[in-house]
């Protein structure tokens, strides 16, 4: 169906014709529908509605939609059919999507499925792709693809050719293998037809192509896709023999996963969550980055006693009404320094000499910071305030947001070298951090500057 829109009247119709249990008319209703669109559908009905339409229709139908619904929403589906229906499902799916979906399940329930699946190098496939660890080029991949071996002519290359790829959904590339199944490169499809028919495929296959090693970390899979276009890209052992291939829709949830896990970690939450997750898995996701700010908050109010001789001296008091305007400034620049570089390092582009970008971010910093100084002394001026006291909170500005800038861009630097996710510097890590030091040096260039 073009232009699908599923709206609240669809919906409604819909759910109408599962009471009425109107099974022709759901099934003509949806027969035309993309398997995305039926994933979207599922999602918007009661977990008993849903069970019905996926048992209603043909697997060949649901099997795809089922791989495209929510995991936690698939999970309660899931738990109410039986490990034959799940077999059912998965067989009609890649053997990357079927793997994915039988390790949701626990472990007792796994071997039930797979022990009612009939058709046994489905099954060894799967079986094989279940082993590899999680973020790994071993799950991600499927196992579908088509390869020639280098001896064949180019006549029986397209009958091989035309046997595999009944079994593949779409026939990205051509691999070329040896005797040993080791890749050893690609064959083009315009050199295929063009080339006569008695010629041999290791007289026309292009030697140079990219490959993942099957314990390649996602992300860095991810990176090589994007870098030199690729929508297929094959996985090999440490021998170097073809294992499968992982294809850009994968990648592309890879990415979009990693994408939520970073906003979450820049917002301040620890683990992977939902809106429509628990109270107490919110809390826990939640409250060890609060925590976080509510210590640094603490940290700044000893920080604020140690200079309250500030508040004796009339002509100084004005100090205090600046600290919440230094701590966001602190905060903010912190923030976008840290934004950047944490972008830059997800996508490899964060290269060079550390000398030259420290030099880099003090010459922004001055920049930046002194035109917020002329106009924080402007203010100052139309205030009435002493011109000292508005050049030394100005100057004191200046060396906060330099100070802010140098941890934003460094602090993600060292954790990414750590191994550790730079994402988390994005959020309260950096803002309690500059809320801090910020106020610290605010009041310490004060002090020096004033002789308090």
């Amino acid at each position: 169906m073009a232009n699908f829109q599923l709206d609240g009247e669809y919906i409604g119709a819909i759910k109408n014709l599962v009471v009425e249990n109107k099974d022709k008319k759901l099934k003509k209703q949806l027969h035309e529908l993309h398997y995305a669109d039926i994933a979207e559908l599922i999602e918007e009905l009661s977990i008993d509605e849903a069970i019905y339409l996926v048992k209603l229709l043909d697997s060949e139908k649901t099997a795809d939609a089922l791989a495209e619904v929510d995991e936690d929403f698939r999970e309660k589906i899931l738990d109410q059919l039986s490990a034959k229906e799940i077999a059912e499902e998965v067989e009609e799916l890649d053997t990357d999507d079927a793997a994915d979906i039988i390790a949701e399940l626990p472990e007792e329930r796994q071997e039930k499925v797979l022990s009612e699946i009939e058709d046994t190098e489905h099954l060894k496939d799967i079986r094989e792709l279940l082993r590899y660890e999680e973020d790994t080029a071993g799950s991600l991949m499927a196992k579908e693809l088509v390869k020639v071996h280098e001896d064949l002519s180019v006549l029986k290359c397209v009958n091989a050719m035309r046997k595999q790829a009944q079994e593949v959904t779409r026939v990205h590339s051509i691999y070329v293998v040896n005797s040993k199944n080791e890749l050893l490169g690609r064959l083009s499809l315009k050199d295929l037809i063009t080339a006569n028919s008695r010629a041999i495929v290791k007289d026309i296959y292009i030697p140079k192509v990219d490959f993942v090693h099957v314990n390649e970390d996602v992300e860095e899979v991810a990176k090589i896709m994007s870098k030199y276009d690729l929508e297929a890209i094959p996985v090999v052992n440490d021998n170097k023999e073809l294992l499968g291939r992982i294809t850009i829709d994968d990648i592309v949830d890879v990415i979009k996963e990693e994408a939520d896990k970073d906003y979450q970690l820049a917002a301040g939450i620890s683990n992977d969550v939902e809106a429509d997750d628990t109270i107490l898995e919110l809390t826990r996701a939640r409250l060890p980055w609060l925590f976080l700010g509510l210590l640094g908050g603490l940290g700044s109010v000893f920080i604020l006693k140690d200079f309250e001789t500030v508040m004796n001296q009339p002509q100084l008091r004005s100090l205090f009404f600046y600290t919440p305007l230094i701590a966001a400034m602190a905060g903010n620049v912190g923030v976008q320094s840290s934004a950047i570089i944490v972008q830059g390092l997800a996508n490899d582009i964060v290269k060079g000499s550390m000398i030259s970008r420290l030099f880099k971010e003090i010459g922004l910093s001055l920049i930046n910071g002194f035109f917020l100084a002329v106009v924080l002394i402007a203010f100052g001026q139309v205030m009435g305030q002493e011109l000292s006291l508005s050049l030394t909170v100005a100057g004191s500005m200046m060396g906060v947001i330099v100070m802010a800038a140098l941890i934003g861009t460094f602090v993600p630097i060292v954790l990414d070298k750590r191994g550790i996710d730079p994402a988390i510097a994005t959020g309260p890590f950096i803002t309690t951090a500059n809320d801090i030091f910020g106020i610290f040096l605010f009041f310490y260039i004060a002090q020096v500057v004033l002789g308090f």
